[in-house]
């Protein structure tokens, strides 16, 4: 049995990422419609039956002719659960929105040298983009609007 040493480097699905960020885009103009015209922010509950799971929280932090960047996170979580916080860029012109930071990982490239000092996984930025689409999608599928406090 002949053993290869050499590992195959990361090669990046363009296809898959630019699809993954298009259909990102769709996702978070469902939820957030209104976001080039206001600053704005949108909270949508997350519960199985009378036991609030989570909220996820979507804030406009800056908004451009062409481009906003939003705050995706998790607010009231399982106390065992890492609270997952992303920042996102979304381009209005190209119709796509992809993760630009996630946690304190500023500035995410597009590929890794594996290992690497922070760990991060060779698809690290594909990853987080994938991340973003199940969330939002199970957000569309299973969110309702947070009942106000009386």
């Amino acid at each position: 049995m002949v053993v290869n040493l050499l590992r195959e480097r990361y090669r990046v699905d363009l296809v898959e990422l630019q699809a993954a960020c298009e259909a990102n885009y769709a996702r978070l103009m469902r939820l957030l419609p209104d976001m080039r015209e206001h600053t704005q922010s949108r909270r949508v509950a997350l519960s199985q039956g009378e036991h609030l799971l989570g909220i996820l929280a979507l804030e406009v932090l800056e908004s451009c002719p062409y481009t906003t960047t939003l705050r995706v996170r998790q607010e009231h979580s399982l106390p065992w659960l890492p609270v997952p916080q992303l920042e996102v860029r979304v381009y209005h012109d190209a119709r796509m929105a992809e993760v630009v930071s996630a946690e304190n990982a500023r500035r995410l490239h597009i590929r890794y040298p594996y290992p690497n000092a922070a760990m991060h996984q060779p698809d690290e930025k594909s990853q987080l983009n994938l991340f973003l689409g199940e969330w939002l999608s199970h957000c569309l599928a299973c969110g309702h609007e947070p009942q106000p406090v009386m």
